[in-house]
């Protein structure tokens, strides 16, 4: 008994030393030195299971994308125990707009009911190269003002299908075009900025704009919807959306003098109405209207408890792969949430699980749809669960808890429960669970013993194992195995610290995954999402791989990162150019099919051959 005792005692170290080895790092990355009008990636990155993203305001940079929330995760078993490790990122993608050194603030987010902040990002912005000298050629050689447009000509404008809705409810905001005179072209310079929503772009195709005629005061104006976003308030009270900016490019039509040649039929063709005028495009910076929203907090009195804080129209639906099983083997059980409303933002459901299951944190994976109506489709929480000893167990039913906008009350629906049989296994069940669920180790399976089988060793009266010769054998055992732990602990940590060597250890695994999921888009016809994929494997891969920030990934740090690592010209030169094709052939016209599969046996090639010349 004594030496059993010993080792659980150590059993108890080592797995307090694998529960507190990782610790949670919330990091925020950017460019340090950029140039007036260069645009770069700001990152938030965390290394775990995080919610309520709360971005700080961002003052002195045109946001143009973001924040674009992206998930990770990896899941090893190794000897039976299980490890996942699960990484989120939120991007944004800025412009610089003036020179100065400016900082921006640290982002919050939620793990696990604990909130983290990230570290200040400081930006210097110097001056742009060859600013000065085309500005002065743009004005020898431009266009005439945009004098001739007036405000009654060209304006945008916002508009939002709610102006005082529930905290957590979804509006749609519709950024319209109005115009009278022709547009060459538009680009949005600063995105309106939305602090305190969480936002969702709901226009995936800009050349597919909705467009159509609208009479305002007798006027009658062409409109074009450039930009609609689903928001989503994520606390209460009056929240303001910032105005947008965007430049346009019109024509303008400019008069030509009529010409007098003292001839009725040189003045009559000359002077025709198709030679009498020209077209001049004229650049324009117009401004939308700022949006106030009043949003209306949840009421508390009634807020059941288990809330995960839903708000739309949903359903749900839990199922398990099997009824019947050994213990220590694993089952899976599904939750899905499917409906309308602020789905992404659902925090994982409070269940109610057996003492004899061990269960690990859920994989989250989600399937969104955007379009013009709004934001809609499904979450699924995936949770691995491994019954430790033999019985039969009861998992209840799983109560999920929304707000309804329709009756503006809370409602509560639940799942059915299910029935479980677990056998005896070959092996020995463990007395001691440890699970990132629970705060810390206890017994299991302790009211009930199994009878015990085979052979007993019976041993001499009074003889005892305090003062043997084996008691100083394991006396001196003990403090050596906690030193030889300690070691190793403190080498895995350092191990572990080093986040360039544990990216480029993993670069190929990961690019290989997105390559995966890339050629499941491209059998299911999935254009854009398997260019998207296919694009991030082969960045990704080279930023991992080589330890470039995502913000600095350009050709020609990929190109510097191979010749450093002394890689065949051949080799780069195929590298950089599947990167440029895969960059433009969602736009080339022909057979998108053909064109999917080259590139993506290209990826694989490339990748392949770059691994051998780095060995």
């Amino acid at each position: 008994m004594k030496i059993r005792n010993v080792i659980v005692m150590i059993s108890l170290l080592l797995a307090n030393i694998a529960l507190f080895g990782q610790e949670i790092e919330f990091r925020a990355t950017a460019k340090e030195v950029v140039s007036v009008g260069e645009q770069f990636r700001l990152i938030y990155s965390i290394n775990g299971q995080a919610s309520g993203f709360r971005s700080p305001v961002i003052k002195n940079f045109s946001i143009l994308n973001g924040p674009n929330q992206s998930q990770s995760t990896s899941m090893q078993i190794i000897n039976g125990q299980v490890s996942r490790s699960v990484e989120y990122s939120f991007t944004y993608i800025l412009q610089a707009t003036s020179e100065g050194t400016f900082t921006i603030l640290p982002a919050s987010v939620n793990v696990d009911g604990k909130t983290y902040q990230s570290n200040p990002v400081t930006i210097k912005v110097i001056k742009g190269k060859n600013t000065q000298a085309p500005q002065q050629n743009n004005q020898q050689n431009a266009a005439p003002t945009s004098g001739d447009i007036t405000a009654n000509d060209l304006f945008v404008r916002a508009v939002t299908s709610k102006s005082n809705p529930t905290q957590g409810e979804q509006i749609i905001v519709t950024y319209k075009l109005y115009t009278r005179v022709p547009v060459a072209e538009y680009s949005i310079t600063r995105a309106p900025s939305t602090a305190g929503f969480w936002l969702q772009d709901l226009i995936k195709d800009s050349k597919k704009l909705n467009q159509y005629r609208e009479t305002i005061e007798g006027k009658e104006y062409v409109v074009a919807e450039i930009k609609k976003d689903a928001l989503f308030a994520q606390k209460s009270g009056t929240l303001t959306i910032e105005p947008l900016e965007m430049d346009v490019l019109a024509q303008v039509e400019r008069k030509v003098a009529r010409r007098n040649f003292n001839d009725p039929f040189f003045d009559s063709f000359f002077n025709d109405s198709f030679l009498g005028s020209t077209y001049q495009n004229v650049k324009k910076t117009i401004r939308s209207n700022d949006l106030r929203i009043n949003v209306k907090p949840l009421p508390e009195q009634t807020r059941p408890g288990g809330y995960t804080g839903g708000v739309g129209e949903f359903n749900i639906n839990a199922a398990i792969d099997r009824e019947q099983l050994k213990a220590n083997e694993a089952l899976t059980l599904r939750f899905t949430v499917t409906g309308k409303g602020n789905i992404k933002l659902i925090e994982k459901p409070a269940i109610v699980f057996p003492p004899d299951f061990e269960v690990y944190d859920p994989r989250i994976t989600d399937n969104i749809t955007a379009s013009s109506n709004g934001v809609s489709g499904s979450r699924n929480f995936e949770y691995l669960i491994i019954p430790r000893n033999a019985g039969k167990y009861n998992l209840k039913p799983i109560n999920f808890s929304y707000f309804d906008l329709s009756s503006q009350s809370y409602k509560t629906i639940s799942t059915k429960g299910f029935d479980i049989t677990v056998e005896k296994g070959d092996g020995r069940s463990s007395d001691i669970i440890a699970s990132t669920d629970k705060e810390d180790f206890r017994y299991i399976g302790s009211d009930v013993r199994f009878i015990k089988t085979g052979s007993i060793k019976l041993s001499a009266i009074a003889d005892y194992f305090f003062g043997s010769r084996a008691f100083y054998i394991w006396l001196l055992t003990v403090p050596l195995l906690f030193a030889l732990f300690i070691i190793i602990w403190r080498k895995e940590l350092k191990k572990r610290s080093n986040v360039a060597f544990m990216k480029t250890k993993k670069a190929t695994g990961v690019a290989r995954k997105r390559l995966k999921t890339a050629e499941r888009f491209m059998k299911q016809g999935k254009h854009e999402e398997f260019w998207a994929e296919t694009s991030n494997a082969l960045w990704g891969y080279m930023s991992d791989k080589f330890n470039i920030p995502r913000a600095s990934l350009s050709i020609d740090s990929v190109n510097g990162a191979l010749k450093s690592k002394n890689v065949k010209k051949e080799l780069i030169d195929e590298f950089i150019a599947i990167l440029n094709k895969c960059e433009f052939a969602r736009f080339a016209p022909g057979n998108k099919t053909q064109a999917m599969d080259e590139i993506f046996k290209q990826s694989i090639q490339a990748i392949t051959k770059t691994e051998q010349e780095l060995k």
